[in-house]
Parts: structure tokens; sequence; C-alpha cells
């Protein structure tokens, strides 16, 4: 066990040095000091919204070396089986993407078909031709967010209690709780700062469980990825992190009647699609 904080402290100190690298880089390029630097860190235009998720390639490089050096095994071995864990990353997107397009169709004809039930608007954002300029760069950007912290907490942290611990409230809830508690933000969150914390540390033990039972890295990580896309590409509530949504809600974060709607029809949303992934599981050998 002593390994574990050994590896975790690899980690820590490579995100740190990429944030390092990072913060002399927008020096560089004259965005590194006061108002210019604020308006990366919130996230106001897609480059900066890029940038933030980029600062994260950080964990990947130290979760790579922390289990050569520390464990000796291979990057893979955190992942699974190359083609199956492809196979669920594009499954798990997938499914996110059909349900959630459903969803939200019957969602707007259910407030079309209540008289007097009133819905907020989407405002439009970042104009069509400079969303479709960043796209790619936000898909890459988004995959190595998702990706780092799915090899943090379900990769690494789940595999090394789970080879010790039999207990799932040893492998699945301890680091779930970690991932929950990292998303604590009473400042931008005000009084649905603990909700999120809630949601978050629901997903956790949802891309715990599908880890789990996959085999892979893949269905959580895809998951994930469309789920952020979705929330910071698509369709992004105002305030921090908004610079590259597509649309806009008329609400921010901090909201205690609208967002608190939103983060409710996200628990649902995900938890249909772990009961999805799990029957689809139970009925396929395709496993990692």
């Amino acid at each position: 066990m002593w390994r574990l904080p050994l590896a975790l402290g690899v980690v820590a100190a490579c995100h740190g040095l990429w944030l390092a690298v990072m913060a002399g880089a927008l020096r560089l390029a004259g965005q590194g000091d006061g108002p210019a630097l604020s308006a990366v860190i919130r996230g106001d235009s897609p480059g900066a919204v890029v940038a933030v998720l980029g600062s994260f390639a950080g964990l990947f490089i130290g979760v790579w070396l922390a289990v050569r050096l520390v464990h000796g095994r291979g990057f893979g071995t955190l992942v699974g089986r190359r083609g199956v864990a492809l196979r669920h990353f594009v499954l798990g997107v997938a499914v996110f993407a059909v349900l959630y397009a459903v969803s939200l169709s019957a969602f707007q004809l259910f407030a079309w078909l209540v008289p007097g039930l009133e819905t907020p608007a989407l405002q439009p954002g970042v104009p069509p031709g400079l969303w479709l300029a960043w796209l790619v760069p936000a898909l890459v950007a988004l995959a190595i967010q998702t990706g780092a912290e799915e090899l943090v907490f379900r990769g690494y942290l789940q595999q090394q209690l789970a080879a010790r611990f039999a207990s799932p409230v040893v492998w699945a809830l301890l680091p779930s709780v970690g991932f929950g508690m990292l998303h604590y933000d009473p400042a931008t969150l005000g009084a649905n700062a603990w909700l999120v914390v809630g949601a978050t540390g629901l997903f956790g033990l949802i891309a715990a469980d599908l880890t789990a039972r996959s085999g892979t890295l893949g269905m959580a990580w895809g998951l994930h990825f469309a789920n952020n896309f979705v929330a910071l590409a698509l369709i992004a509530p105002l305030g921090d992190l908004s610079g590259l949504a597509l649309f806009r809600v008329p609400f921010a974060m901090d909201d205690t009647g609208l967002m608190r709607l939103a983060l409710a029809f996200d628990v649902a949303m995900l938890c249909t699609v772990w009961a999805l992934a799990r029957v689809w599981l139970a009925r396929s050998r395709d496993t990692g």
C-alpha cells in the first residue's frame, strides 16, 4: 500500500509541473498577467476553455510515469484491451447521445403540451462558424480532460484499491467520494455546491461499476466525454467555462431553482444510461 501515496505524489508533481509550464507559455503569449489570465481561467472564450481542459494533460503524464516507475507495469493495463476499450468508448458516447436527444425532445414536447409551463429559452453562444473552427481542438481537449480523470480515479485508484480490498465500499466508493469532492466550489456553485458534489460522486459510482463489469475504461470514459461535451461545448450555464458553448441557458451555476432542475435531469439521464449499459454488458461477451 505504500506505493499508492508515492504514485499519487508522482501524479501530483507532474500535474503541478505541467501547470507551471502552461503558466509560462501564457506569459510568453502575453496572457499570463492580470485580467488576461483571469479570462483564461474563467474560460471566457473557446481558446480559454481549451486551455483549461488541456491543463489536465499533466495528469496523463503523471499516471503514465507513476505506473511505470512505482509499479513497474505498462500504461495500457489501466485501460484494458485496446480494441474492446475503443468499442466501449464509442458505445458510451452513442448511448448518451441518443438518450440525451430523446430526453430533451420529450421534455420540450411535454413543456409545449402543458399550458402555462415555461422553460428557459436557449441563448446563442459562440457563433457557429467560430464553434466549428474550434471543434476539433475542443474534442481533443475534452478527451484529455475526461481521460485523465478516468485514468486517475477509475483506472489507477480503483485498480490499486481493488487489488488489496474486496469490498466495493473501498474500491468504488472512496475514489467516487474523492472525485465528487474535487468539484466542491461554493464560490461558483453557491447553495448548489453539495448537490453538485453528490451528482458528481454518483457519476463516479456509475463509472466505477461499469469499469469493473466491462473490464475496460472505455465505457466510463465515453460517458464522461459525452456528458462534458454537452455541458461545455453544446449547452452551458452562464458563467465560468461557458466560452466554448454553442448555446447558453439563461441561468448560472448558483441558481437554486433552474440549476437544481438541470441537475435532476442530469442524474436521471446518468441512471438511465447506467441501466442500459448494464443490460448490454449482461448480454454481451465483449469485455476486457
